[in-house]
């Protein structure tokens, strides 16, 4: 039992407290191969603070403007239920995905399961050591989705790190067999233009139709040549996954997209898609690429068409992520400006840069326009040792209103309303105190999701979080449940 300390701290808008018990899981399986994590796979503690910005640290703890370092806050309408720190994968904590009973974690050395039946006390069921940053993960039926977004010397669970200048270097998609979740095994591998940093799946009765989300290619790299203009369609045949093949690499911009600076100073050039999301329902798909917001159908799943298209060349640096409301008439976007290395929630950077972008979705059928209204960003200071960004979140299935759970790094965890598109709030929160106060750190959630009455949540150091949300405005969504869960595929919470 790991104790973490309580606090009273008073913040600049809500009032908090904090406790919380840490519960660790035992029980391991080992993957499908005995691998050693590559020095270029796990986090780092990147360094550049001055000496004035750490004594700027310390003295916001002493004076209760930010929480202690590890110190967790919270407002009064969350409890924190229970923490599962890491275990055999000391990689970064990624992703999430759910089933049933079971979530998903992505870690950059694999993946782990975990029994949430009880979830005040998470158990581990298996761990699976496969190296290949970032393992973004994903769920359908007994099959489970990872992708491999750094160069390694082949496509097994052994690999090891190898320059992608080499043209037998190996990154894209990996299919796992999870009908015994005690025990995956590794099914079949798919090598993509420039790996897949993320992925999105589209679940059909006899096939699983995956998109996959690279970019940056580079003239010395084989297989990642540029214009890298689109994304890669994979078709992955349930009963036969070991038939898994890209079946389209459609183009997504024609004309190359955003061309970035020195045009647009600051603004991340577009060479492909960094996050997509779809929602199956409408038949239609946003995607975050770089420089670039999309708006696209889906009717046909091999063949994308684009109907809108949209770029902020003042406030976003890199489009980052993309979440739909319900009745997919508004699009939250999100900018991870500083690449989810760097301090963005302070008072430098401002509340507009580093943001989320919320759009109104006008018109009908392929006329639809995407139109912004509003940038939303965590208000509560955050010192600048905290890598603090925009990240993944999902939406609390709330009918008549609009309210998300969002992931912010080292800003914690908000839940905010988004219901008038042009005046979003923030109506609770979730955060820990900085790392350190001598160094800027890689930590904080990387996804925060909402699933069958719980925020879950993956802490890039601090492990699997479990929160549980009382308020009056989102009870009605722990009626809403479930079978399966992943964020990027949005369900129609309502509908079913």
């Amino acid at each position: 039992m790991t104790s973490l300390h309580t606090t009273s701290v008073r913040r600049r808008r809500l009032g908090v407290a904090a406790a919380a018990a840490g519960l660790i899981a035992t029980l391991f399986t080992a993957g499908p191969a005995a691998a050693t994590p590559d020095p270029g796979d796990t986090a780092t503690t990147r360094s550049g603070v001055s000496v004035s910005e750490q004594a700027e640290a310390r003295a916001a703890i002493e004076s209760g403007e930010i929480p202690g370092v590890d110190e967790i806050v919270h407002s009064a309408n969350i409890e924190h239920l229970a923490n599962v720190p890491k275990d055999a994968l000391q990689g970064l904590n990624t992703d999430l995905a759910f089933q049933g009973s079971y979530a998903y974690a992505g870690n950059y050395d694999g993946f782990r399961i975990f029994d949430i039946r009880n979830p005040k006390k998470p158990r581990t069921v298996a761990q699976v050591l496969c190296p290949g940053s970032q393992n973004d993960i994903s769920v359908s039926g007994n099959l489970l989705f990872l992708s491999t977004d750094s160069s390694r010397s082949d496509n097994s669970c052994a690999s090891t790190t190898q320059p992608a200048t080499e043209k037998s270097s190996w990154e894209g998609m990996k299919v796992f067999d999870i009908s015994d979740k005690r025990n995956p095994k590794y099914v079949a591998a798919v090598e993509t233009a420039c790996g897949s940093h993320t992925h999105t799946i589209i679940p059909e009765r006899k096939n699983v139709y995956v998109y996959v989300s690279s970019y940056s290619p580079n003239e010395t790299f084989p297989d990642c040549q540029p214009p890298h203009d689109g994304i890669s369609v994979i078709k992955v045949p349930r009963n036969a996954p070991e038939d898994s093949r890209i079946v389209n690499f459609p183009v997504l911009f024609p004309d190359g997209g955003n061309p970035g600076a020195p045009t647009n100073p600051g603004v991340s050039k577009t060479t492909g898609c960094h996050d997509i999301t779809v929602l199956p329902s409408k038949d239609l798909a946003a995607g975050a690429c770089m420089g670039d917001g999309l708006l696209f159908s889906i009717k046909d799943p091999e063949n994308p068409k684009i109907i809108d298209r949209v770029q902020d060349n003042v406030n976003f640096a890199f489009w980052h992520s993309a979440t739909f409301n319900q009745d997919a008439d508004k699009v939250v976007f999100t900018d991870e400006l500083g690449g989810g290395g760097a301090a963005t929630c302070n008072d430098e950077i401002g509340p507009n840069r580093g943001a989320d972008g919320v759009y109104d979705i006008k018109g009908r059928g392929d006329h639809r326009k995407l139109v912004f209204r509003s940038y939303f960003k965590i208000d509560r200071p955050q010192a600048d040792t905290e890598v603090c960004v925009a990240h993944n979140g999902s939406i609390i299935p709330v009918k008549g209103r609009d309210i998300m759970v969002q992931a912010w790094y080292q800003g914690g965890i908000s839940v905010w309303d988004f219901t008038d598109s042009a005046k979003p709030k923030e109506i609770a929160y979730f955060e820990r105190g900085p790392v350190s106060t001598e160094a800027v750190t890689t930590a904080g959630p990387w996804s925060a999701y909402y699933y069958n009455g719980y925020i879950y949540s993956n802490d890039i150091a601090k492990g699997f979080d479990v929160l549980k949300l009382n308020d009056r405005r989102t009870d009605p969504a722990k009626k809403v449940r479930l079978p399966e869960l992943n964020v990027q595929t949005q369900p129609d919470y309502f509908g079913r």
